[in-house]
């Protein structure tokens, strides 16, 4: 099967409507200051080789940046990461550029880091991002140690080489979570303004970014390429950037946001919002095909593996949401949170979030190590935990996950 798709172009057309970024009015307006706080700096992204960080680094390459080290886990994305950036134009790459494949929690990390640093600016990426990620025990610490634990301990080490600017990527989920994922990002954004008095710490919310690493866009391609069905929800509705958009977010608040500001972008749920089965309608739309509707995932398979060269209609299987932390919208603020929509174009500051005490965030850590340590742990007993941390964290139980989906 042949596929030709322009994605940035189906993006701007079908997906976000915006013939632009919507940071660019922003970008303009600040662009002296962003040259003024990026230029000349040494940079170090964590999480780098996935969709946002690679993103923030093609933001901040846009200006001359002294020294950028990137860190990831993922080997084969850093190895694509760093001949993306050499085979772009615009891209003003330092002499300085070096790579780690490397864990942000390791012992190799903290040496590397004492050796390099200090670092103007340090933006971290690394996070357990799916609802998905939620399936038992083993899951869930592991997405806790990641989002938040070890998370606390960048900011311990960032205490000893202090940064212009630190930079900590949130979600719109961590807004009234009903998931794990959620809840760890709400925690994390709290451990994080409890150091806000002491580093210039900086987080954003924001929307789904279209054709990430492992979203369901970029699925939809994956599942074409191999002659596979689709198989989407009905009715979930999600605010969606660019991956430009969301690189241009992170760098604008990395570096112009105040300690303590979370940023998101100013979306209109009545205009901006849409949904992957539309999504799913008009990209077949674009590829010249209907879709061939399926009542099981069964059938859609048969059919799949009857497809044809090129294909009139493809099978899809759109189905009815029922598993475990999935919310039928998102939203990036609270009604409790103050919003200030007046120092930026498109972009919103929450200004009023939760600062715990030091202590308290010790005692959270050590009780969730506690928790941890139990040998009869159950997800359960860890939500619970959650709940009372996080009073607005109403957890969506429906006993099965997303992995159980085709």
């Amino acid at each position: 099967m042949n596929i030709n798709i322009d994605i940035d172009y189906f993006i701007r057309t079908f997906i976000t409507g915006r013939k632009e970024s919507l940071l660019k009015p922003d970008i303009g307006k600040y662009q002296a200051e962003l040259e003024k706080r990026i230029n000349g700096k040494k940079v170090l992204v964590i999480g780098g080789a996935g969709t946002i960080g690679s993103s923030y680094i093609k933001a901040v390459l846009k200006y001359d940046v002294s020294s950028l080290v990137v860190v990831d886990i993922n080997e084969n994305g850093l190895t694509e990461l760093v001949r993306d950036l050499r085979s772009s134009n615009g891209c003003n790459i330092p002499a300085d550029f070096v790579t780690y494949p490397m864990n942000f929690g390791d012992r190799v990390f903290e040496k590397m880091f004492r050796s390099l640093a200090p670092f103007d600016i340090v933006a971290n990426f690394a996070a357990h991002k799916h609802v998905r990620s939620e399936k038992d025990v083993f899951s869930v610490e592991a997405m806790i140690e990641n989002n938040v634990l070890k998370a606390r301990g960048l900011l311990e080490l960032l205490l000893q080489y202090p940064p212009e600017h630190f930079f900590c990527v949130s979600t719109d989920k961590a807004a009234n979570p009903v998931n794990i994922m959620g809840a760890s990002k709400k925690l994390m954004e709290e451990l994080i303004m409890a150091y806000s008095d002491r580093l210039p710490i900086t987080t954003a919310r924001f929307a789904n970014v279209a054709f990430s690493n492992g979203s369901l866009p970029l699925g939809f391609i994956e599942r074409l390429n191999k002659r596979q069905p689709w198989s989407c929800p009905k009715g979930m509705r999600r605010f969606f950037v660019s991956p430009q958009e969301s690189g241009e977010l992170c760098m604008i608040a990395s570096v112009l946001g105040a300690p303590g500001d979370i940023i998101f972008p100013k979306l209109d749920p009545g205009k901006d919002m849409i949904t992957f089965d539309a999504m799913a309608l008009d990209l077949l739309k674009y590829l010249g095909m209907t879709a061939d509707i399926c009542a099981s995932e069964e059938e859609a398979r048969r059919k799949a593996s009857m497809l044809s060269n090129n294909p009139e209609s493809y099978p899809v299987y759109f189905f009815e949401s029922d598993t475990s932390g999935e919310k039928p919208y998102e939203e990036f603020f609270t009604e409790n949170e103050a919003i200030d929509n007046e120092r930026f174009i498109n972009l919103g500051i929450i200004k009023n979030t939760v600062r715990r005490d030091p202590g308290e965030v010790n005692e959270i850590i050590e009780g969730l190590g506690r928790l941890f340590a139990s040998e009869n742990v159950t997800k359960a007993a860890i939500v619970d935990n959650l709940k009372s941390l996080l009073p607005n964290f109403e957890h969506i139980e429906k006993g099965k996950g997303l992995d159980s989906k085709m």
